[in-house]
Order: C-alpha cells, then structure tokens, then sequence
C-alpha cells in the first residue's frame, strides 16, 4: 500500500515556502482567475505573504507535496482536489504528499457569489475546484516544461510529459521532476493556459480511473488524527450541560458543591449552557452529571409541541389567505390552467425533525499562547475557515490571530459546518488559561441539535384534456427558512404554468442544513404526488413521467437508464414490489428504483435492492464516487424508515440511539447497484444525490404492495400499521 499519505497538520506557510530546496507554486485562486508567484515573490513582500500560500511544492527528490482544501470526512475529497491538479500536471501519483490547507478561505476558497468559502457542503468540493485546480496543474507543467527547455536549449512545444517526466521525443531525453526542481525558477509572470491546452478526457490517466484514497490507510492503522485524539501538554478536558429549552440560558448553578469533586477545576458560563473542567473527562462528565442549573424563562421554544404543530397548525397557516408568503417560484397562468384543467390532483405530506448522528462526537482543542493574543484550534470542520472566524469572534480575537488546525472527522452531514462547539472550546481556554480538549456527549448533542427542519407540504396539479400536467401548486409550511426550500423545484418537469411557495413559522428550535437538506423532503412529496397522479390515469410511473410531465431530455436519460438496470417491467416474487423516483440535488440528476416487502404483522418495511442511475457529469473518482451515492442511500433509508426528533414543552425527548433509532446492518439493502451516465461535462455534486430519491421510491413502492399511501415520514412501523388500518 502506498505509505505516501497525510503527513500530519504542523506545516507552516513558511515552512513549506522554505522547504529543503525546489520549486514551490503558489496559487491564488480569486474572480480573475489563478494568479501564480515564485515563491521568493510570495515571500518578498509582507503584504503578499499575508495574501498568497502555497499550492503545491516539488522536492529535489521528487516529492510532489499538494494541499488539500477539501475537508475529509469519509467521502474522499482530500484524494480528490489534489488528484484533479496532479492529472494536469502530470504528477507521478505514487510521489505526490497530500496535506490539508490552512483554514484561509481567501487563497484556498472557492468563488462563492461576491466571497470565498472552503466549506464543504452540499457536495461542492470537486464541483466547485475542479477547473481552477486542472489549470492550476497544467500551469505547473507548463512551468517545468520551460525550464527543461531552456536546460535543452530546445523549443518548449517540442517537449511533452510523462508521469513525473519531462521528455524530449527527438532524442529520449528525460528530466524527472525532482531533477527539474534542483535547478528551475518559477517566473513571476503567470503562464497563459488556454482551455485547448487542458488534457482530453481520452488522455485522462487519473480523473476517471479509480485511485486508493489516501486517508484510508491511516484510517486502519489508527494513526489518523481526529481532533479527539489531539493531546496536549497541561491539557485539562470540558463537557458542558446546554439549555433544555433552545435558546434559553444559565442564571444559577451549584458552583460550590461542582467544584468540591474530584479532578474539577472551575466551571464556566457559556451562553447557553455551563461547561464544567476537570483533570480528566470521567471527572469532568461526573460533574457535568451533577451540575443543578436555574435556566432563564422566556425562550421562543419553551412550551413548543412539535407533533401538535406538524398534524394541527401548519395546516392552518396554509389554509390561512392572509397568512404571509415567500414565493419561490412563478411562471405561466397557474389561475387559468386550474380553471381550464379536465381534472385536478390535491395531497399533503409531511415530515418530522431529523438529527444528524453523525459518528463523531462534537468536539475540539484549543490553547492559547502565554500572552493570550495568539490561538490555536484543533477541530474536524467541514468549513475550517467559518470555524476560524467563528472561533475569533466569539473570543474577541482578530482573524489573523486565530490558527486552525484541520482534522479529520468522523461523520458531518451538515452539523461540522460552522464553529460553535469549537468556539465553546476556545472560551473555556481563555476563562481558565489552559488548554481544553471540549467533547459534547451523544446525549447533549442530541438534546442541544440542530436539525433537519419539520415540513408541511400541499401539492396540487391541473391536467388538461389529453392528461397532461400543466398547472402545478407547491406550499411548504414550517420553520426554517432556505432550509425548507431545497429541492421544492421542479427543473427536470417543464410544467408550463408553476405557482411554489414557502408559508414561515418560527418556534426556536436550533436547525441546521443536513444531508441534501431540504431535498429529502421536498422530493418525498413532489414523487409521490406524481405517482399518485399515474397511478389513478392508470398509467404506469416512468411512462407517466415521460408522456404526462413534460420531462426533459436529462431526466428522461436516468429513469431510461435505471428502468433498464432494474428490469422495471419485470414481474417481481409475491409479496415484493417496486417504486421510482427522481433524485436531484447539486446539479446532478438521477432516477432510483426500490424493491421493498412488508411485514403486516409488525408494519416493518424491508427494502431489499436498490438501483440507481447518475449523471453527475465528469466523474473523478468513480469508486469514491459509487462509495458516496452508496452511503447517501443507507443514510437515507435510515432516515427514511427510523428517525424522528419530537419536541415536547419545548424539550426533546429524545435521548440517544435507544430511543433515537437509526438502521441497523440487519437492516441493509442485499443489492445497490449505482451507475453513473458516461459524460464528459463539469463535474456536479455526489455526495448527497443517494439520498433524496428514497423516501417517495419507498412510498410509492409500498403503494404498488397495499395500494395505501405513506404520506408522513419516517415510515415506522406503527405509523404503517395506522395505514393498513384505514
């Protein structure tokens, strides 16, 4: 296995400039493109120190040294930003060192509207990377190409790359990179590379073909390192007890009797909660079990009833005419195409709360210097730059003051995507001038969460008279915001007349993006309303789709393609059936077909096999990329099947993974078979199109079983025995 893997976090900007002799590229990726500079010129100035970091180094002996900005919680990104730039530089794989890049969002960020961000959501890590880093390499080899020539004294157009080799085809003359690195500059003018110059996708030798990821190895090994794992010298550790009520605050806690236990060495108040410190985190979890706090009444969430909210009072503020409306989407004569339509379709669906459970705890380190002025912050962020800034704000520190070293994580979905456990880290190290590693419990994490919103959804759809889909009325209901929108339009159908929109309530619960966000939702309620309408023109799914909606050519690809995989119109054995769905989100698009059966005597759905078609574009990693689809899945049918949040007098109620119920691995599907279209357009997201697609396949396969509808997920056994009852 190759043993060039992350090497650890402690490189500096300086270090790496300075290095052991060789090239050093320093890239800034900004609206006007990539600007490259010598290292001497990074380093000339102090203002320029400050703006540009490196990129990309080359060691005399070969070594290929490449940042990472994509933050790597299991779904490869780490592997595969530094893979896209090596392709065009023609990097030799075997000698290229990956390091995760410093949380400065204004080098390592991607254009994100009128700023830059690192953060990796919403599957956006080779999506948003992937033309600045192919230019970025074939700038390097452009670079190494010319000091080879002028070594030569040949033309630069005569010469041509191999892995890890600038080659002269006249003669056999070969420059390795390392050798290259020995003697060559990098001019401070920025070679022009032209989209011409960017390799085919026939000359691809690692984009498209499947390479080991590099975090796999220290992964088996331990060797790993997660923020908790990080140890440091003096360190004491932090749990913290949150308010039971979001949004509320401490006002008393029995500080004496606390700080009497065994190993505790202060408790501080947080905005929302109390942390407790101690000598080791038994002793600091002991007394975080034993803190009696006062909270503050008043909060926006106290007395809050989810379930009474989802099954009474969203209804009433979508019925309500003067109840306030966010539009999202408006085109045609929506009026006219109901007063016109031959017959009309009306369903409501709805979904609970859902928590993230990502494996990891929450947690972090932190330490200031002796000064204070200076701190350091070990976390496993999905945007290390947003918990920088996070960190420094809540602390009282300028940006530049603040260092973040990024970690591994172990699960995000979402929840890793901003700073405030991390930034609960910082202040405890400041009140007590110690290095704190902080760690919130299974138990705070889901009692404190910050979920996937709770949704009421009406559709309607206006048919003409030849049956076609031409007026179609889409309202969310519920608290959330953008977080409720997502996925809530129907780009793939071109459903001529279109009226959507979003109806807000605010109850103060803390929510939070979580995997495909608003999609998994949105595209429940959209493919099940579709199938409902097929299935009463007594027509079948996928032809409905392709005669009745207006379906676009790209969509029309994916249900062809995963129709075939599935053998759709196959007949299944006794007490097994199928449903379709679409599944989008970040711009790509695919179809996926369940098979399930139904154990009426305990309401549990089994989902046997799964096939689904992507097109996703280029794809860069295809067996990461089928890894990705494949974990949307699980995480999907688990949420699908199992998980819900209910809150009760404005407390959750639930606890851990007893009452929190997530798929078990006698649960899993026997079969998922992804596929994804052969493309050669930009690559779209990945990492969450396996999941909005689930919850309407399963839906409307159960129909296809009972001819009942599921219209509230999670589909848990109890409400699946309501349904067979009616």
């Amino acid at each position: 296995m190759n043993d060039m893997t992350h090497k650890g976090i402690e490189l500096s900007r300086r270090g790496f400039l300075a290095g052991a002799g060789g090239l050093t590229f320093c890239f800034a990726l900004g609206s006007e493109g990539i600007r490259l500079l010598s290292a001497n010129t990074a380093e000339a100035s102090t203002a320029a120190a400050r703006a540009i970091n490196p990129w990309v180094r080359i060691a005399p002996d070969g070594i290929v040294t490449i940042y990472s900005a994509g933050a790597e919680m299991g779904q490869g990104s780490m592997t595969s930003l530094p893979l896209i730039l090596a392709e065009e530089m023609d990097a030799d794989w075997s000698k290229v060192v990956i390091e995760f890049a410093p949380a400065d969002a204004d080098t390592y960020g991607y254009g994100s509207g009128s700023s830059k961000s690192m953060a990796i959501v919403g599957s956006r890590a080779v999506q948003m990377y992937y033309t600045d880093l192919r230019r970025a390499g074939a700038q390097v080899r452009k670079v190494l190409i010319a000091n080879a020539a002028e070594k030569w004294n040949v033309a630069a157009v005569s010469l041509r790359t191999e892995p890890g080799y600038v080659v002269n085809p006249a003669n056999g003359q070969r420059l390795s990179y390392g050798e290259i690195a020995a003697f060559g500059t990098v001019p401070a003018a920025l070679p022009a590379v032209s989209d011409s110059e960017l390799k085919k996708k026939s000359e691809f030798r690692l984009i498209g073909h499947t390479v080991p990821r590099r975090d796999i190895p220290a992964k088996v090994d331990g060797t790993a390192q997660f923020a908790i794992d990080v140890q440091l010298p003096g360190m004491l550790y932090a749990s913290v007890r949150h308010a039971p009520v979001h949004g509320s605050e401490p006002q008393s806690w029995n500080e004496a009797k606390v700080k009497a236990m065994t190993g505790v060495v202060a408790t501080v108040r947080l905005p929302d909660g109390v942390a407790v410190v101690a000598d080791t985190f038994e002793h600091a979890m002991a007394a975080r079990n034993a803190l009696e706090i006062v909270w503050k009444k008043g909060a926006k969430a106290e007395g809050f009833d989810s379930e009474r909210a989802l099954a009474e009072e969203y209804a009433k503020v979508h019925d309500d005419p003067n109840a306030k409306s966010q539009p999202l989407e408006a085109k045609g004569d929506v009026k006219a195409a109901f007063a016109g339509a031959a017959r009309t379709f009306k369903a409501e669906y709805r979904s609970d709360y859902g928590y993230h459970a990502q494996m990891e705890p929450l947690n972090a380190v932190a330490r200031f210097n002796a000064t204070g002025d200076q701190l350091e912050v070990w976390d496993g962020s999905q945007a290390p730059d947003r918990c920088r800034s996070d960190v420094a704000r809540a602390v009282g520190l300028k940006l530049e003051q603040v260092t973040v070293h990024q970690c591994y994580m172990g699960g995000g979905f979402g929840r890793r995507s901003i700073g405030d456990y991390a930034s609960e880290a910082a202040l405890v190290a400041k009140a007590t001038g110690r290095p704190i590693k902080l760690i919130w419990t299974r138990e705070e994490d889901i009692a404190y969460g910050m979920f996937r919103p709770q949704s009421f959804q009406c559709l309607e759809a206006a048919l003409d008279v030849s049956g076609k889909v031409t007026g179609w009325r889409h309202c969310v209901v519920g608290d959330g915001g953008s977080l409720l929108t997502t996925g809530i339009k129907i780009p793939y159908y071109a459903v001529p007349n279109q009226d959507i929109e979003l109806r807000g309530t605010s109850h103060g619960i803390r929510l939070k993006h979580w995997r495909a966000v608003g999609h998994v939702f949105n595209v429940f309620a959209i493919e099940s309303f579709v199938d409902e309408m097929a299935r009463a023109e007594n027509m079948d799914p996928i032809e409905f789709r392709f005669e009745r909606m207006s379906i676009t050519p790209r969509a029309r690809a994916v249900f062809e393609r995963v129709a075939a995989m599935s053998n759709w119109k196959a007949a299944r054995p006794a007490g097994r059936a199928l449903g379709v769905s679409i599944t989008e989100r970040s711009r790509s698009l695919g179809a996926g077909v369940v098979e399930i059966s139904l154990d009426r005597g305990t309401g549990k759905i089994r989902v046997h096999k799964v096939w689904v078609a992507v097109d996703g574009g280029t794809i860069v990693q295809p067996d990461a990329a089928r890894a990705n689809v494949e974990s949307g899945i699980m995480y999907g049918l688990s949420s699908v099947l199992h998980e819900r949040v209910t809150v009760k007098g404005g407390v959750v109620e639930q606890s851990n993974f007893h009452d929190y119920h997530v798929m078990r691995m006698s649960d899993m599907p026997e079969e998922i078979h992804v596929e994804f279209l052969d493309k050669d357009t930009h690559p779209s997201g990945i990492g969450e199109i396996g999941n909005p697609f689930i919850a309407a396949a399963v839906a409307n396969a159960f129909f296809a079983l009972t001819g009942k509808r599921l219209r509230h997920m999670p589909f848990t056994p109890e409400r699946v025995q309501e349904v067979l009852k009616v």
